[in-house]
């Protein structure tokens, strides 16, 4: 599996990802408001198409998973995304890498929880306040389930 950092890509490649994917390439979380095409990531391809693709900040010693999406499950695509944004991080000197992620994604919850993360904060009501910005999200999500808070999920880099 070739994963490429997101700036040697074309970014209409990454821009038509979100698209088709979320909407659009804006995420709006209570962390901040991102156009995810504009941040670091890195991504793996099949031929000439994305099937995977994750994007992170890094605050002082903290890294932010942003977005991760991929297209082709159980094939270990998002693990070893996952796997190289915490390599950068330790690189980086961060302590921990982060993420936010909706109550419905229990995906999500499972995926992360596997691979050593923990819940550490409920954000009630979240996803609300980010309708203001970005009222095209959903009111009900995965499996019927009302979107209306955000988990952020921690894991300790050792």
């Amino acid at each position: 599996m070739n994963i490429y950092q997101v700036e040697d890509l074309p970014k209409y490649k990454i821009i038509e990802f979100f698209k088709l994917h979320w909407g659009s390439p804006e995420m709006v979380i209570s962390s901040g408001i991102y156009d995810c095409s504009a941040l670091d990531g890195f991504a793996v391809l099949n031929e000439d198409k994305i099937i995977g693709l994750i994007t992170y900040i890094i605050k002082n010693t903290e890294c932010e998973i942003i977005s991760l999406d991929s297209t082709e499950e159980g094939k270990g695509i998002g693990t070893s995304l996952v796997q190289e944004v915490e390599n950068l991080a330790k690189k980086k000197n961060c302590r921990i890498v982060k993420l936010i992620t909706t109550n419905d994604n229990l995906l999500a919850l499972k995926f992360y929880q596997k691979r050593g993360f923990i819940l550490s904060k409920i954000i009630h009501n979240a996803v609300e306040e980010a309708r203001k910005v970005k009222p095209e999200i959903p009111l009900i999500g995965n499996d019927g389930i009302p979107i209306r808070d955000e988990i952020e999920m921690v894991k300790v880099l050792r």
